[in-house]
């Protein structure tokens, strides 16, 4: 049997898959039922986290095992296999065993170093127990990642190179300022109560927010989180900070819309599968704040991170179809360009600018309404009139008729600035908790997933990871060579009984053919006799450990159970007698 993983990741794969893969509780739990079921597959596990989702299987057939543990991912996240697959990493034996350790100890994390995974891993573990599906080789493998990770962290300063994704993300909120002077004071809502959003309070806590409210589903859980959270860093409590104290309560998740209108930093966390806050709800919020409608601007191409967004207004060119008179290609058109200015008319031809001038003269509507909307044309183009476009207009046709075309002017009009935020919100759920489309929204900074991905892509790498990259290999090495020292194990067990077995038949066909030897002499035969079989098997068994432990030395149980025509039956009967011993007194790291 060999190790094999299957899974997709913010490394391999968009938000956007991730988030329609991402897996219930109850969906993990039969997807590790079934995996055992399979063919393949004889222990298996998962481990599920907000940009992650790993299969874990003792698999006796690779190809076979890789089709059965994609087909199964595809099946429980809902995801078809053939969009599926594009996305995902398959690792096998030693890889799968270096790629858990390197996950254990954050060099896989979407922030270098975050010490959240190994809870997450020991909880993969603990489920994995409950539904007896992780047998020798994950309880070995899990276990031992869970101690190559803490290795790391108190080895080296891994913690270092990265934070908490909690932190990572309270820091882009800040844009690049000191997260405890923007926290100072601020007041913050918790949307869940499992251990991220608990992570995310007693961080919210740390960094100087001055109240913390926690809202979730089953409300007792949030009452015993805020309750946590007075007692650690309430009044004179507060761990490193000079003044100030922290006040916690507990709401329903119906409070939400109220306690969002009093909120300043919004950190949601929840199983849901469908949106915690709309886009809606945000900009209501927002408005309840400020008292003004909250205008929406438009993201650049390529980011959704609205701290690095420049501000563009959505909404000064009309829809494709507005008007179908209109000579202008409008699904095409640029963000931030007025209908009737130079820059729309650029590259026409004479004879579609004569068609735009007639189009314009009898624009006026459309002019007013662009005006109205806050078109981000300049001032001197909001003083004129429709008239006053189509003579200018008319005047760039005649300039088109002798050189053919308007030179391009592809200069982007004047948009509006983007106010300061007054409403900060970070999502770490998969799938998402909170509106995409608050991005847009003016007076909101949203940092999710997606955003976190991008901007940890261009983190520095600390030294320590290097040191921490060669733990990892070292303890893959010595994990090899034990599972494959134990791999011989029973084979060497057998060998030894069938010798003592051996050993026992001609002791007692001696006595029968020797009735008149006494117990003394009886005695130091059978010693002499066991002493002989011993040092006859000792060297070959030492070594043949020895070479097990090294690469390719499987092999070496299958030939001394060839050369002594050891029993397999006999064999297993070993190595089930070895687990059941074993699983009595495992339990998590």
């Amino acid at each position: 049997m060999s190790l094999l993983v299957v899974g997709l990741s913010h490394r391999s794969a968009p938000v956007s898959v991730l988030e329609r893969a991402a897996l219930t509780a109850d969906a993990q739990i039969k997807l590790v039922q079934d995996t055992v079921a399979a063919e393949p597959a004889t222990e298996a596990a998962v481990l599920a986290t907000c940009n992650r989702i790993e299969l874990y299987a003792d698999v006796d057939k690779f190809h076979a095992g890789v089709a059965e543990l994609s087909t199964l991912l595809a099946q429980h996240s809902g995801v078809g296999l053939e969009e599926l697959t594009p996305y995902l990493y398959v690792h096998y034996e030693d890889r799968a065993v270096h790629h858990l350790f390197s996950v254990a100890c954050g060099l896989d994390s979407m922030v270098v170093g975050e010490g959240q995974i190994l809870a997450q891993i020991k909880d993969s573990l603990a489920r994995a127990q409950e539904l007896h599906s992780a047998g020798k080789l994950l309880n070995d493998l899990f276990q031992q990642g869970l101690r190559v990770g803490k290795r790391a962290h108190s080895e080296t300063g891994i913690d270092r190179a990265g934070q908490s994704l909690v932190t990572f993300g309270l820091e882009q909120l800040a844009a690049g300022g000191d997260v405890r002077d923007w926290a100072a004071g601020r007041k913050a809502l918790v949307i869940g109560a499992g251990s991220m959003s608990s992570l995310a309070a007693a961080t919210l806590a740390r960094a100087g927010v001055g109240e913390i409210v926690v809202a979730n589903r089953t409300v007792e859980r949030a009452e015993r989180l805020a309750q946590l959270i007075e007692e650690q860093y309430g009044p004179g409590l507060a761990e490193g900070r000079d003044t100030g104290s922290v006040t916690s309560r507990a709401v329903r998740m119906d409070a939400v819309a109220d306690e969002l209108t009093r909120a300043d930093v919004v950190v949601s966390c929840t199983g849901a599968t469908g949106l915690v806050l709309t886009a809606e709800a945000v900009a209501q919020a927002v408005e309840g704040r400020t008292g003004q409608p909250v205008a929406e601007f438009a993201d650049t191409p390529g980011t959704t991170d609205p701290a690095r967004t420049a501000a563009k207004t959505r909404a000064p060119l009309p829809q494709a179809g507005a008007d179908e008179n209109c000579p202008l290609d409008l699904a095409a058109a640029q963000p931030g360009f007025s209908v009737m200015g130079e820059a729309a008319v650029a590259g026409m031809d004479a004879a579609t600018l004569e068609q735009h001038a007639a189009w314009a003269g009898g624009g006026t509507s459309l002019f007013e309404r662009n005006r109205e909307a806050g078109a981000g044309t300049a001032d001197r183009r909001e003083r004129r009139t429709p008239e006053a476009d189509t003579e200018l207009i008319t005047a760039l046709a005649a300039t088109a008729a002798t050189a053919g075309r308007i030179p391009e002017r592809r200069t982007a009009e004047p948009v509006a600035e983007r106010p300061a935020p007054v409403l900060f919100l970070l999502d770490l759920a998969m799938p998402r908790d909170i509106d995409a489309a608050a991005h847009r929204l003016a007076g909101v900074r949203l940092v999710d997933i997606e955003s976190l991905a991008e901007a940890s892509a261009d983190a520095p790498m600390a030294a320590d990871v290097d040191q921490v990259r060669r733990i990892v290999s070292d303890e893959v090495a010595a994990f090899g060579a034990a599972q494959r020292a134990a791999h011989i194990t029973p084979t060497v067990v057998a060998l030894r009984t069938m010798a003592a077995d051996v050993v026992a038949g001609e002791i007692a066909r001696l006595d029968g053919r020797l009735p008149g030897l006494d117990e003394r002499q009886r005695g130091e035969i059978r010693q002499a006799v066991h002493r002989v079989v011993d040092k006859l098997l000792h060297a070959p068994t030492v070594r043949v450990k020895q070479l097990a432990a090294e690469p390719g030395g499987a092999g070496y149980a299958d030939a001394l159970r060839t050369l002594f025509d050891l029993d397999p039956e006999t064999v297993a009967s070993v190595s089930r007698a070895e687990d059941s011993m074993e699983n009595e007194n495992r339990g998590p790291a």
